[in-house]
């Protein structure tokens, strides 16, 4: 048993807790805690009832420890300078990666979050970090890692190009902050893999950034799915069609469209199932001319197979003339679940011409606004409450094997079983 120095700690009820990184059991009817990284623990604290100011402190390695904690029994100080301590340390310390449009969106979200610090903001360009630093009354940092080094900084957002993820999640981990990660975490199985190791070994948790599962919509379906509302799943049907299709340079960059735009919908199909992908096939074609001198395709059907015995198509396309077209339709042995498009608006003008509505939006950022909320309120409930992650590594990893299956599905016009891929990247 390790004893360390005695510290100062205040009782607090319950819901004050939630405000902290950390898991808290119940002492004598209220709760005790402990300041992430006060006591050199990176991440949750485990604090079990009380017994004679002794307080047993277990920690995810399964480790022990003997603390001895000087109790203070007042609730709120009354000075100005007690309160502003008491404010520092009951908000969650987040800093935020990449300063360009997911960037922007997260960090905005976190300035509005009760409860929440936001650290920082950190990007090499500094006309656009500190624009957004403004805007959020946060400091610019032009070097993510002297942003690790602030003391109240627990969790790291990173929202920059695809190209840095893995770099900047693996010295992340190692600094011992648990992450959020837009996907990818990179396009290469085995940089995934080493970015994967690299968290276990660091105990820390990663939340993957698959907004699309924090929708109402498919939320919804989710758990009509999940309640058996519509008896046995069987089939379903992922329809994902972008307005406009990006440039050439932008296509010849992505990684194809089965990384880049394709991985939300294998994401999604894994959701609504429950289940894992076993075999993807592949029939596609390019009809414009950017996807043609990007050698890519620009409109594609996937037909999957669920390792539970479900069916199900995703039809992709580039280019799409009444707006950003995002549906899911699930069917099952009791009925069926449509999860429709979202417009501007939901008015319905009928005259003698017959029945119009405005169509749905044209921009994915108006598309999942919502979603993006919610996602990071989830992320910093995790943080609160010591949650494992709820989209963890193996979610941003399994999405990655079905878009390289597809690739080779289409490459060779056959049924790719994604059991080949795994076999090939453990050579």
């Amino acid at each position: 048993m390790v004893r360390c120095p005695m510290i100062q700690i205040r009782f607090i009820d319950e819901r004050m807790a939630c405000h902290f990184n950390i898991v808290v059991e119940h002492c004598y009817q209220t709760c005790l805690f402990v300041q992430p990284n006060t006591l050199g623990y990176k991440n949750s604290i485990f604090i079990s009832p009380c017994n004679a100011g002794i307080h047993r402190k277990r920690l995810s390695c399964d480790k022990e420890r003997t603390v001895q904690y000087l109790l203070c029994s007042t609730h709120r100080s009354t000075s100005s300078q007690s309160s502003d301590q008491h404010n520092a340390i009951s908000s969650l310390g987040i800093g935020v990666i990449g300063c360009g449009r997911i960037g922007r969106i997260h960090a905005k979200t976190l300035a509005q979050e009760a409860g929440v610090k936001l650290i920082g903001v950190a990007d090499p360009i500094e006309s656009v970090g500190r624009q957004l630093a403004e805007a959020c009354q946060t400091r610019w940092y032009g070097d993510y890692r002297q942003m690790l080094q602030d003391p109240q900084l627990q969790a790291v957002v990173i929202g920059s190009p695809t190209s840095f993820h893995a770099e900047q999640l693996k010295y992340v981990a190692k600094a011992g902050k648990d992450i959020f990660c837009e996907k990818p975490i990179s396009n290469d199985l085995g940089v995934i893999d080493d970015c994967l190791q690299v968290v276990e070994k660091a105990n820390v948790r990663l939340f993957i950034g698959f907004q699309r599962r924090f929708d109402t919509n498919f939320k919804a379906i989710k758990a009509q799915v999940e309640d058996g509302s519509i008896g046995e799943l069987r089939m379903f049907h992922i329809h994902s069609r972008d307005p406009a299709p990006p440039t050439a340079e932008y296509l010849a960059n992505s990684g194809g469209i089965f990384l880049d735009m394709t991985s939300h919908d294998f994401d999604m199909a894994r959701f609504i199932t429950g289940s894992e992908i076993d075999q993807v096939f592949v029939s596609g074609n390019a009809f414009d001319d950017e996807a043609k001198q990007a050698n890519d395709l620009d409109t594609v059907i996937i037909h999957l197979r669920m390792k539970n015995g479900s069916m199900g198509t995703i039809d992709n396309s580039r280019r799409c003339s009444y707006g950003y077209d995002q549906r899911i339709e699930v069917f099952g042995s009791k009925g069926s679940l449509l999860g429709n498009n979202i417009s501007p608006n939901q008015v319905i003008w009928s005259n003698d011409q017959g029945l119009h509505q405005s169509r749905p939006h044209s921009f994915f950022m108006d598309r999942y606004e919502k979603a993006y909320v919610h996602i990071m309120q989830a992320f910093l409930e995790m943080l609160r409450k010591g949650m494992p992650s709820p989209v963890d590594g193996k979610d941003g990893r399994a999405p990655v094997v079905a878009a390289l299956a597809a690739a080779r599905s289409w490459k060779e016009n056959r049924p790719i079983a994604l059991s080949e891929i795994l076999q090939k990247a453990q050579r």
